[in-house]
């Protein structure tokens, strides 16, 4: 078999959403697993809701998620150009010579006539369906109406009978042709509509998968007739899955982020989402869950996406981003997080690593799911104070004489050498011996004195990280803030 040609064709109505995103990545693992070609086209044809920023948007989200195209914007090729709206005289081409060969017919019909007969039909409890008006027109009416310049649209004569195709997912799929109206494939005011457009691009751009969403099973049909009608092999059709919320409900804004560059600014890792988009819908036949591109790649096959709807499960994606930032290198990680902790005021923009940042990264990543948890993360490190959580003072600052203890947990941290986690740990518990209270008390309290919060890494290793100067500081700190509360 040939190597495959597929193709991702978005309308730059809105921004790459991950119903789309995932799309593509199925087109384009089936391209590279089988040495094929991946194109990305530009299904701009609907001029008013068409934008050059949603573009660009496409555009943005594609190459963050390092999907790819070997022709397209930017990359160009044997076929182009990639815009669909720079491809009008083709599709105009294309309907002129289906109406020469009688599948297609001029419908001079107006927009009030067609309105009328189809609330006709709606107050009788009926569909309605274009009835071929224009269809029986003889040579002369045509002839009058052409003299005239009234204007037309051309429609696509649907042939009586079934019209039925193999999909790759779901197997046999059959339509009647009884309920399927001579649909419009050129507008009056001379656009080609998508239907057309979308099966000659495919035929000229030699496409042999069209790998797209359920909710395109629809059109099929109407695209199947096209490719018969124009001379060409129809492709092997693959509809996926839609991707739901968790409501069981189609995804939406309403479920949060849908925008692929939104996942980026909320502190996902491409690599991690392009691992999750993956499974949704598809499976390597196995039970793994964290796969690298490459094992994407190789494991995967049309054969293998499920037919039923995939839940979008935001809990998963942040377990999933876990494990790659768990799996990430130390260098790798800071200079994405760098940029971040910029942003929040608490590293200078433009400064690399430290060895005292990367340990803190290290510190910090077993408890983070998403980048953005590290800013959140870092600030007592990286503060010059800290902010007390008044959840943390309500539960961990109410111990009698709390301020005498910590007045003794710096005498004992003062002088202590060296100042590792053996040593400050056996500190403070020793210090609450002597102190006779409980350790735990002591320990709660410290991590409030250094971080302000109620929750933190091990409080031995956040010590020994904050250093012993800045350690005292914050416990001297806190010992002020209870006496003034007394």
């Amino acid at each position: 078999m040939p190597a495959p040609r597929v193709r991702f064709a978005p309308s730059p109505t809105g921004y790459l959403h991950v119903g789309g995103a995932r799309t593509a990545l199925f087109n384009w693992l089936y391209a590279r697993h089988l040495g094929g070609a991946f194109i990305l086209r530009i299904e701009d044809t609907d001029t008013e809701r068409s934008a050059a920023e949603m573009v660009t948007g496409i555009l943005d989200g594609m190459r963050w998620l390092g999907l790819d195209w070997d022709e397209g914007p930017g990359v160009e090729g044997p076929h182009a150009p990639y815009f669909q709206s720079q491809r009008y005289d083709r599709h105009r081409a294309a309907a002129a010579s289906l109406v020469a060969a009688g599948r297609a017919y001029y419908c001079y019909c107006s927009a009030d006539r067609l309105r009328e007969e189809r609330e006709r039909a709606e107050a009788r409890g009926e569909a309605w369906q274009y009835d071929r008006r224009c269809l029986a027109l003889s040579a002369s009416q045509i002839a009058d109406l052409e003299a005239s310049h009234t204007p037309r649209a051309i429609r696509f004569k649907v042939p009586p009978g079934k019209t039925a195709f193999d999909d790759v997912v779901h197997g046999r799929i059959e339509f009647d042709g009884a309920h399927i109206e001579d649909f419009v494939i050129v507008r009056s005011d001379g656009h080609p509509i998508y239907h057309l457009s979308v099966v000659v691009d495919d035929i000229d751009m030699a496409i042999t998968h069209i790998v797209r969403g359920d909710d395109h099973i629809s059109n099929t049909p109407k695209h199947v007739l096209l490719f018969e009608a124009l001379g060409a092999a129809r492709p092997v059709f693959a509809h996926v899955p839609l991707i739901l919320g968790a409501d069981k409900k189609r995804l939406s804004k309403r479920h949060g982020a849908t925008s692929v560059m939104e996942y980026q600014r909320q502190g996902y890792l491409p690599d991690a989402l392009v691992n999750f988009l993956a499974l949704l819908g598809w499976s390597p036949g196995d039970d793994r869950e964290i796969l690298s591109r490459a094992e994407l790649v190789a494991s995967f096959t049309l054969e293998g996406i499920t037919g039923s709807n995939a839940v979008f499960d935001v809990a998963k994606l942040d377990w999933m981003n876990g494990q790659y930032i768990a799996r990430m290198p130390i260098e790798q990680l800071a200079a994405r997080v760098i940029p971040m902790l910029a942003g929040e005021g608490i590293w200078p923009a433009g400064t690399p690593a430290s060895e005292w940042l990367l340990r803190l990264l290290e510190l910090l990543r077993p408890r983070a799911k998403r980048l953005t948890d590290f800013a959140d993360q870092a600030r007592p490190f990286l503060a010059e104070t800290v902010e007390y959580e008044e959840t943390a003072v309500a539960t961990h600052l109410k111990v009698p004489r709390l301020s005498e203890h910590l007045e003794a947990l710096m005498r004992s941290l003062r002088d202590l050498v060296p100042f590792d986690e053996q040593h400050v740990e056996s500190a403070v518990r020793r210090t609450a011996e002597q102190q006779d209270i409980k350790a735990a008390p002591l320990i709660h309290a410290t991590r409030v004195a250094v971080t302000g919060r109620t929750a933190s890494p091990g409080i031995f290793e956040v010590l020994v990280l904050l250093g012993r100067d800045r350690t005292l500081a914050r416990l001297e700190r806190l010992a002020a803030f209870l006496t003034s509360q007394n």
